[in-house]
């Protein structure tokens, strides 16, 4: 590869979106050249739009060519990458198998800020790219990079159990996947939303149980709850959550907010209950996800944009008024 000229879709100021090129001169020995075919919109990318940087951390594309020292891809492989590039290899985080925790990390829209998944193409280090599995589509594959891998990473690495009772506050991109995962994990599923109107749905995703919350001064659901997962993008009453709890439960704010975070004192400290700080996967973890997402059939449910810079502003547009259903995914022309 003697050098490339890469579309990207950048941010700006006006918060429209820009269409740029940019030059790459090769590849080095440890990186790989992918052509994008699809990639997801996060919530994450609103705060971004405004940015002069490139959007999106839900990547998937085929392999064009590898460095002179990657073994582990090859041409015509599909990969994906999320929300980490790069981290130091040699810390007690990396070391330990906690890379996203790297205090040298390179993360989207801190480092490499000229790439990201809104472009043509895109190299990354090898390293940090994940083959993805054939029982899971490029389209369904692009919401896990980020989403999925946010929720099945605190449900993998804090100790919920199957014979666990868990909330999940939500369903809309983060809760339907999370809905699925808990459900698949054999886990007994319990579904906070503001109306009924998402019932069905939460129910045929794997909900073992539904409750609308709207007007709610007192949630009455039976059993108290082990570990709850809040995937709204504002913040819930925790007054009213915290009744539901069980003694040692934990708690796991998935989304954004600028906001202070809150919650009744003497109710956290006298049942002993953990605020659990979580964010998106390390490498193992990812391709944990990956692996149970093939084997249980977990898919997310999409709706696909073209990869143009009207594609991206329609698909923004929708996400911001909450008309998306629940992934938007930007689909490159053929």
């Amino acid at each position: 590869m003697t050098g490339i000229d890469i579309t990207v879709f950048k941010g700006s100021s006006r918060g429209k979106i820009v269409k740029s090129t940019i030059h790459k001169d090769g590849l080095k020995p440890d990186e790989v050249l992918l052509k994008i075919t699809h990639a997801g919109l996060c919530g994450t990318d609103l705060h971004y739009k405004t940015s002069d940087i490139v959007l999106s951390h839900e990547g998937v594309g085929i392999v064009q060519e590898v460095g002179s020292g990657v073994t582990t891809f090859k041409q015509g492989d599909r990969a994906g990458w999320g929300y980490l590039h790069n981290s130091c290899g040699h810390c007690d985080e990396c070391l330990s198998g906690n890379e996203i925790f790297c205090t040298e990390r390179a993360m989207y829209a801190d480092a490499d800020t000229d790439q990201g998944g809104f472009a043509s193409h895109a190299i990354w280090k090898a390293g940090f790219l994940f083959h993805i599995p054939d029982a899971i589509s490029s389209s369904d594959a692009a919401p896990l990079m980020c989403a999925g891998g946010t929720v099945f990473n605190a449900m993998h690495l804090y100790g919920m159990l199957p014979t666990d009772r868990v909330g999940i506050i939500g369903v809309g991109g983060l809760g339907h996947l999370a809905i699925q995962f808990a459900a698949k994990m054999g886990c007994e599923v319990v579904v906070f939303s503001g109306t009924e109107r998402k019932k069905e749905e939460a129910i045929n995703l794997g909900a073992s149980e539904f409750y609308a919350t709207k007007d709610v001064e007192t949630l009455k659901i039976g059993a108290p709850i082990k570990h709850l997962f809040v995937t709204t993008s504002q913040q819930p009453e925790w007054k009213c959550y915290l009744n539901t709890l069980a003694p040692h439960a934990k708690i796991y704010p998935l989304t954004v907010s600028a906001e202070p975070l809150t919650l009744p004192y003497m109710q956290l400290v006298n049942n002993g209950i953990t605020l659990q700080g979580s964010i998106c996967p390390s490498r193992g973890t990812h391709v944990k996800m990956l692996r149970f997402a093939a084997l249980h059939g977990i898919k997310p449910i999409v709706q696909e944009f073209p990869l143009t810079e009207d594609g991206i502003e329609e698909a923004m547009e929708k996400l911001e008024k909450g008309e998306v259903r629940y992934r938007a995914v930007l689909v490159a022309e053929k």
